[in-house]
């Protein structure tokens, strides 16, 4: 019998911050707990030797990896960005977790995916701060959508920290705002989504450091015009980068994020501490010219962007992706470019396409033919760990990505231990 076993958590973490951090680690979060998760995928795999491998480490001692990113924390069954979701994530033996950063209408940095997305990922339409939202709730009518525009920059942080999580989604069909909140993807579940607690960027970072892992900020592009009353885009990055400085977190526990190549390059310049791990989100293909089996439509080239000074980059899993001529799954033309250019590589976000078996979307456009059930997420999962070479994979459930880590991967070479 296979056991989903319950382990003292030993984050992955340098050795600096066992000796900077002061928060006492409570029990309750030192616990790897992978759940039926894992196990059901692998089941679901058709017979071969990765799956009897994956079969044969179900009795494993389990840590925690910096391999498994929780994207939002924990979002395929709790509401993101929410201390619940963060929770979940490292009980699920997420080595790093990830804060979205964005401002509110009094500069404050807070954790949300988006700047305008509280009406799909809050309460607020249901409060009395949906009179200060961008576009009131208008219900679908006359074969038009419902629709609304909730901005954390509508907003002051009080007011922020009044709201509550919920699973993101909305009904374009509603009438009203009770059925327009009610759009959770069917193969989610609301049974979480009642009391989430939101989180600014300075109390996920504490929370962050309480927990042992390390920490993944996003800075999100501004959905208002820049400056935003005195603060330029160069002022709202380097806000981002103090208040980790401000917690006393080494920046060896930190890998900044942003789609913007003028932030990446600026803190790569400005903050040099922070550049080894300062992470381009790549989005090239924004580009229609763009084909990731063709350098000549990637612009700036892999190379240009390693002499700028980027060390480690972040495409999604399509990009990395491909399938030979009998359709196995193979390493792309971008991954063998990427790391012949030494550039690391950090592959988004598993675990959010809901089942395979008709495809599995736009995470795996490029790979469509060979994806005809779930099982088949393990087997991307080898192949992005084991041929393209990433250093870490960002999962909606990070039991998933901790599992395989802990099967298949060395150990994470540094641990802090519990206070």
């Amino acid at each position: 019998m296979r056991f989903a076993l319950t382990i003292i958590f030993l984050a992955s973490l340098p050795q600096a911050y066992a000796a900077e951090s002061t928060a006492t680690i409570t029990s309750a979060h030192t616990q790897v707990q992978l759940g039926p998760r894992p196990y059901a995928l692998i089941d679901a795999m058709t017979p071969s030797a990765l799956k009897d491998t994956l079969l044969a480490c179900g009795d494993k001692e389990v840590k925690a990896h910096s391999f498994s990113i929780g994207h939002r924390g924990a979002p395929l069954q709790f509401p993101e960005h929410t201390r619940e979701s963060y929770l979940a994530a490292a009980r699920m033996g997420a080595g790093v977790l990830e804060c979205d950063v964005t401002f509110t209408a009094d500069k404050e940095l807070v954790c949300r995916h988006s700047q305008c997305d509280l009406h799909t990922t809050t309460n607020i339409l249901q409060t009395e701060l949906a009179a200060k939202c961008s576009e009131p709730f208008t219900p679908a009518a006359h074969g038009k959508p419902a629709s609304a525009k909730c901005c954390t920059s509508d907003i002051t942080l009080a007011e922020f920290k009044t709201l509550k999580g919920k699973m993101d989604g909305a009904n374009e069909n509603a009438k009203t705002v009770a059925d327009y909140l009610r759009g959770t993807a069917d193969w989610r579940t609301d049974l979480y989504a009642h009391q989430g607690t939101l989180m600014t960027h300075a109390q996920s970072i504490a929370l962050f450091k309480e927990l042992g892992v390390q920490m993944t900020p996003e800075l999100k592009a501004p959905e208002v015009k820049m400056p935003f009353k005195g603060m330029s885009q160069t002022d709202y990055a380097t806000k981002m980068i103090e208040e980790y400085r401000q917690a006393q977190v080494p920046p060896s526990l930190v890998w900044p994020q942003s789609f913007n190549r003028d932030d990446v390059q600026y803190w790569i310049d400005s903050h040099p501490e922070f550049a080894a791990q300062t992470v381009y989100l790549d989005d090239r293909d924004s580009d229609l010219l763009f084909d990731h089996r063709s350098p000549r439509t990637w612009s700036p080239s892999m190379k240009a962007l390693a002499d700028q000074g980027i060390e480690v980059i972040a495409p999604p899993i399509w990009m990395l992706l491909d399938l030979d001529k009998d359709k196995k799954i193979v390493p792309s033309a971008y991954a063998k470019a990427a790391k012949a250019a030494g550039l690391k590589i950090i592959a988004w976000s598993l675990e959010r396409s809901g089942p395979l078996e008709n495809g599995g979307g736009w995470y795996y456009q490029s790979i469509t033919e060979a994806v005809k059930h779930d099982g088949v997420l393990m087997q991307v999962l080898d192949v992005l760990a084991q041929e393209v070479g990433v250093i870490a994979v960002f999962s909606d459930w990070p039991a998933t990505t901790t599992y395989y880590a802990n099967c298949l991967l060395a150990p994470d070479k540094k641990e802090i231990k519990q206070k």
